[in-house]
């Protein structure tokens, strides 16, 4: 039962736990390790734990729980559409000018026109780098 509000609460904000929820499979795997340890338990004492009922509609929703999240997981994050307006690799992007770390004005044809540092010549190319959020 802890393992999907984990990980929309603590793991979905570290990139290594958001993009493959390793974490969140290993607290699943526990929990289903519980939950077959109890099933069989309230098989073999149903007086005591009431587990002819409960346990398999316990165990019948832990299995959709993890499930669902793993086709949320698997799945459903692929079928985010293509951005249709995204210049495609290897397209010429297209001109812009922005706002750098130092709060300086800087434009795409700005870098591509003006030499580097120690040479005479503009570069061929440059490398954006986008970084998620806000600064």
């Amino acid at each position: 039962m802890l393992a999907i509000p984990s990980y929309v609460l603590v793991f979905v904000k570290f990139p290594v736990t958001r993009d493959v929820p390793w974490v969140n499979f290993l607290i699943f795997a526990a929990g289903l390790l519980l939950l077959v340890s109890g099933v069989r338990r309230a098989f073999r004492q149903p007086e005591q734990y009431g587990g002819k009922i409960a346990g398999p509609i316990l165990g019948a929703l832990g299995l959709a729980l993890a499930g669902f999240f793993c086709f949320l997981v698997f799945y459903g994050t692929k079928q985010i559409p293509a951005a249709a307006g995204a210049p495609r690799v290897g397209q010429k992007a297209p001109d812009f000018t922005l706002v750098d770390t130092s709060h300086q004005q800087v434009s795409l044809a700005g870098l591509l026109s003006e030499p580097l540092p120690n040479s005479q010549t503009p570069p061929k190319g440059v490398l954006l780098v986008f970084y998620r959020g806000y600064w």
